[in-house]
């Protein structure tokens, strides 16, 4: 027996009757010999620890554009925060932990530079519209690793697609990522507020601190906590108190920071740079890598751009149009 087969007959034995075994998986568009150490899964969350594009969600904005300071999140830094707190549920449901962890690191793999900014940007741009959920599935079905992706399993692709808009992932494990995200997000956000001055803790409403407690950490403890005592018969649900006060958190937070002017100051430009770049490739495709090119002449200039700029990180987005559009000083030479 491989290493691999008393994983598969460890979790027959132990995870829930709602869990999705990896030995169930529905498996990978292009098949594959089984690994002799890792279920499907766990080579699927191996393959997006190790892919590019996961990497650069280090560079790229998760809430304050370019914050002046070490301890703001970032895209990468909300991915982990979203997986610990998934595969804390998981743990405790008996699910899968090593697919609801690969779903938790792919989910945002896909998200512009700039945050929802550039999210709102592209969408604009676009004739087909952008969504960073279903670019982070064209990322590991296409784009890494070109043209072939990542290979992953359908289990991890549903769960990446469906985490925060449209019909719910088709297991537990993904339904899980959802929740997590949005946990994670508020929670962290506030925290990121509040050291950057644009929220004090006593804004808060009185009635969410009450219920869900006056800390980050008190707050994700209440949510994971109801998610866990009140999901039963394969339907996750929190508790109707503790879910209507994470909501109202989530409304305030939308009508407060998320539109503080001090906080979206920097957004405005980003509307500007985004256009420059994406008007300037659709006419220079040249100018744009080679995996890119072979987009751009598939599958049209629109694709091959939303591609192109939707991975680049913060850092790069700005440092491309510098050199595409800001004079630069020259000497004389004698």
């Amino acid at each position: 027996m491989t290493v691999r087969e008393r994983t598969c007959e460890i979790e027959r034995m132990t995870l829930s009757p709602y869990a999705c075994l990896s030995e169930q998986s529905e498996g990978r568009s292009r098949p594959e010999e089984p690994c002799p150490m890792r279920t499907c899964f766990q080579r699927d969350r191996d393959r997006i620890i190790h892919c590019k594009s996961f990497r650069r969600l280090k560079q790229k904005t998760q809430v304050f554009l370019a914050p002046e300071g070490d301890h703001y999140r970032t895209r990468l830094t909300h991915t982990l925060e979203v997986s610990q707190i998934a595969r804390t549920i998981a743990r405790a449901l008996r699910l899968n932990e090593d697919l609801t962890e690969a779903i938790a690191l792919g989910h945002d793999l896909g998200h512009t530079p700039f945050g929802h900014a550039g999210e709102r940007a592209l969408n604009q741009l676009c004739p087909d519209g952008f969504a960073h959920y279903l670019q982070s599935v064209r990322v590991v079905e296409r784009l890494e690793k070109y043209p072939e992706g990542l290979n992953l399993s359908k289990e991890v692709l549903n769960g990446i697609a469906c985490h925060t808009k449209g019909p719910e992932a088709s297991t537990l494990e993904g339904q899980i990522v959802k929740y997590a995200d949005h946990i994670a997000y508020i929670n962290h956000d506030i925290e990121d507020a509040v050291m950057a001055g644009v929220l004090h803790q006593q804004d808060l409403p009185r009635e969410a601190v009450r219920v869900l407690g006056a800390t980050k950490s008190r707050r994700i403890t209440s949510l994971i906590t109801s998610l866990v005592e009140n999901s039963t018969g394969g339907v996750l649900r929190m508790d109707d108190t503790v879910y209507e006060q994470y909501e109202a958190l989530h409304d305030f937070m939308y009508a407060t920071v998320y539109v503080d002017k001090r906080a979206k100051k920097e957004e405005k430009k980003v509307d500007k740079l985004i256009e420059e770049l994406y008007l300037y490739f659709k006419k220079n495709p040249r100018r744009m890598p080679g995996q890119f090119q072979q987009i751009f002449a598939e599958e049209g200039p629109d694709r091959a751009v939303t591609d192109y700029i939707s991975g680049m990180s913060d850092e790069f987005a700005i440092r491309t149009f510098e050199n595409l559009f800001v004079p630069r000083g020259w000497s004389l030479q004698y």
